[in-house]
């Protein structure tokens, strides 16, 4: 590892020698990916093949595939990059007013990164939409009708990105999102990622997820990263210490240890772990994807989308993509780890 000056990390942190490399490898393969999918946005990627499966709009992903464009054109300085950059984010406008808490993770790391006003525009735009959309007597943004199922239902991966949304118009309705959300996950035991609002019972755990699903963890810790200002200082120690592991890619489902990875989630985990200060962790994580699981062209394999429904279990995911090239970027100085 070489002792280069880092961009974060405090003084006299080094910048590990495989970072740059990696990010370019990774940054280099979303052009690829660019030319392959044309105009749709890419879900997953076959791990042999490298083929994408592709949506129209997006999907809950869609954000993820704009921000990787950004961190793109930021590296580059290309027009073209950042051309493509702007299309993208600017389609993901239909989903200003769909009825789904995942706008969080739409909207906000669709925009993050951006530099132009519309992206603002878009972004604020968004703010007002989620703000709309909270609920005092849940206290909290439900998770939606857009995707099918119940609505009124808690789901971890509806906390992140809803956050950094919420915060600047309405403080207190970001602190009770992120609140209500501790209080149910981390008020089961085991830990749970989904509740469903059935009267007269108020809050019902649900399996689906399950109880051992990598990214429940993740994306709680994620969010308790970006939420930490929102919180009591004993209530921020005590939500990362329950969550907070030893820094190793985790099985898709804890409860099928020999089953696959999932890289996704360790590509999440790494970036709160840095955005938490735990560089240390967030190194030991991000060197054993780099070293075990991102291919010499740029692919993040072992990537698990859902394995109780067989999907996607060993592939290339767009956000564990994107997660680890803003990992990469943080640690190389192209972006500030709180920019996204």
């Amino acid at each position: 590892m070489s002792a280069t000056p880092a961009a974060m990390g405090g003084p006299g942190a080094a910048v590990p020698d495989w970072a740059a490399p990696a990010l370019a490898r990774v940054l280099d393969q979303v052009a690829v990916t660019r030319t392959e999918v044309q105009d749709r946005f890419p879900l997953c990627a076959d791990p042999g093949s490298g083929r994408w499966t592709t949506t129209g709009r997006g999907s809950w992903t869609g954000g993820f595939w704009a921000g990787l464009l950004w961190l793109r054109a930021r590296h580059t300085g290309l027009r073209c990059d950042h051309e493509a950059a702007e299309l993208f984010t600017g389609r993901l406008g239909t989903w200003v007013d769909v009825d789904t808490v995942t706008r969080g993770l739409i909207l906000w790391y669709g925009t993050a990164l951006a530099d132009t006003p519309e992206a603002t525009a878009l972004r604020l735009r968004a703010t007002h939409a989620c703000r709309g959309a909270y609920d005092p007597r849940l206290g909290l943004v439900p998770w939606g009708s857009a995707f099918g199922g119940p609505r009124l239902l808690a789901r971890v991966d509806g906390v992140p990105g809803m956050l950094s949304l919420l915060a600047p118009v309405d403080p207190r309705a970001a602190r009770s999102h992120l609140t209500r959300h501790l209080e149910l996950c981390l008020g089961a035991d085991p830990l749970c990622w989904s509740f469903a609002y059935e009267r007269p019972d108020g809050w019902v755990p649900r399996d689906d997820p399950p109880p051992g699903w990598s990214r429940g963890r993740a994306w709680l810790l994620l969010a308790v990263a970006d939420g930490g200002h929102l919180l009591q200082p004993g209530d921020l120690k005590a939500a990362v210490h329950r969550l907070v592991t030893d820094p190793v890619v985790p099985p898709a489902d804890e409860a099928r240890p020999q089953g696959p990875p999932d890289t996704s989630a360790a590509a999440i985990t790494a970036v709160a772990l840095l955005k938490l200060g735990r560089r240390e962790q967030a190194l030991t994580l991000l060197g054993e994807l780099v070293r075990s699981h991102l291919t010499d062209d740029g692919r993040l394999l072992n990537g698990c989308y859902d394995l109780a429904a067989g999907t996607a279990t060993q592939h290339e995911l767009i956000w564990g993509d994107f997660f680890l090239a803003y990992a990469l970027a943080a640690l190389t100085g192209l972006v500030d780890v709180h920019d996204a």
